[in-house]
């Protein structure tokens, strides 16, 4: 009795061990695929890239003239009108040295009148002497140097003209300089930056102290943008485009392209091109100097086939590529359509290879696609209609697994 049942004990262990092996040793689950539904809709093609607002006309005011800032007359944010004095340079050197020019230019003018007088004086004895030649009185050499001496003074009469021309420029210098002393607002506008104080000193020397910025219009704003060369194609003047600031979250501003630019931009290699957003800022809510990340709606097309772009990605498994490897000569032919129709057609687009589902089993089909938001792609041409399915990944198997793996979300890696 007991060796029976031990043999009976020994073949229960040997199906177990049987059936085991047989039902979940090799066996391979089905391959399960994600799909999506081919949809119809609106597709905005979007380009997107960063840029600062900045005002459409800052004006930098500057001194032509150096020394130490006496009064500043404007501050951050003052409005201004145009000739309105915003700082004052001490005057008191430019008055001296203007006094200076002033004193020099009567000297000149004494030394002007003295010479014509010598040359009054030159041509009374020139004019004496001639007469007196004539009878022989006085000698040729006499008349010579009389000449001489004329001339040489109508030449210091012109020599003391030219240096009363010269003090009268170095008197007008002087004029201008005391004139600059005080700064004056070039436009109306705002004052969006002060970069001096009271009793700091600036230097004209080599460059043009920038002392203001004046905002011409505050109201009206722009972004300065860079594209990139791959989109800059697609960008032109009258184009729609939005963008948000971090200063107002889930605000979006809206604006039209109002200038490309031709300049290149070359950083690192990189070319892009500034592209110029004009903004209505009636409610002055933008600032300058603000980052904008903005949108620039390239193309817009409603009510279109689309697919999602997930499904352009998508290549089946090795296996399952293999198995369809037969179709591809009638795919090429008939660009995925069922046997009788034509072909896709050469105009637009770029063609494209999805896989629907049918049967459980991918089927390879070829569409030709248009412009694209980044999650969805339009459909210009095709066998795909809307609601058929289409493949867009595999769900990962439990079975596919590695035993050294650990299960999705408790992160890689063998175990050591």
């Amino acid at each position: 009795m007991k060796r029976v049942s031990m043999i009976l004990t020994v073949v229960a262990i040997g199906l177990a061990v049987g059936g085991y092996v047989l039902f979940s040793g090799d066996r391979k689950e089905p391959v399960r695929y994600r799909t999506a539904t081919v949809e119809r809709g609106a597709v905005v093609s979007v380009v997107s890239a960063t840029g600062t607002i900045n005002p459409v006309v800052s004006v930098q005011v500057g001194t032509q003239v150096s020394g130490m800032i006496k009064s500043l007359h404007a501050d951050f944010n003052t409005r201004v009108k145009a000739g309105q004095t915003v700082a004052v340079i001490d005057p008191e050197p430019f008055k001296a040295r203007r006094e200076q020019a002033a004193s020099n230019l009567e000297m000149a003018r004494a030394a002007a009148a003295k010479a014509r007088t010598d040359l009054a004086q030159r041509k009374r004895e020139l004019e004496r002497l001639k007469p007196l030649m004539a009878d022989q009185f006085v000698s040729q050499n006499d008349v010579d140097l009389a000449t001489t001496n004329y001339e040489s003074a109508e030449a210091q009469v012109r020599v003391a003209e030219a240096q009363v021309r010269q003090a009268e420029a170095a008197l007008n210098a002087a004029d201008l300089d005391l004139k600059y002393t005080i700064i004056r607002s070039p436009v109306d506008g705002i004052v969006v930056a002060r970069n001096v104080e009271v009793g700091q000193t600036v230097a004209a020397s080599f460059s043009t102290p920038n002392l203001f910025l004046i905002a011409l219009d505050l109201t009206k704003m722009q972004v300065d943008t860079n594209v990139s060369e791959s989109d800059i194609g697609g960008i032109v003047e009258g184009m729609e485009a939005t963008f948000t600031v971090d200063a107002y979250p889930g605000v979006q501003f809206e604006g039209i392209i109002r200038q490309v630019r031709l300049a290149p931009i070359n950083v690192q290699n990189v070319v892009t091109y500034n592209v110029v957003v004009g903004v209505d800022n009636q409610d002055l809510r933008l600032k300058p100097g603000m980052t904008a990340n903005v949108s620039i709606v390239v193309a817009r097309k409603n009510d279109v086939l689309k697919v999602p772009n997930a499904a352009l990605r998508f290549s089946p498994p090795q296996k399952d590529r293999q198995d369809t490897r037969g179709k591809d000569e009638q795919i090429a032919k008939t660009g995925g359509r069922p046997s009788g129709e034509s072909a896709v057609p050469e105009h637009g687009g770029q063609a494209k290879r999805i896989w629907r589902l049918v049967d459980d089993e991918p089927e390879p089909l070829v569409i030709r696609t248009g412009i694209s938001d980044g999650v969805w792609t339009e459909v210009l041409d095709g066998s795909v209609r809307e609601g058929d399915s289409v493949i867009v990944g595999v769900e990962s198997l439990r079975s596919e697994r590695r035993p050294n793996e650990l299960p999705p979300g408790f992160g890689g890696g063998r175990r050591r």
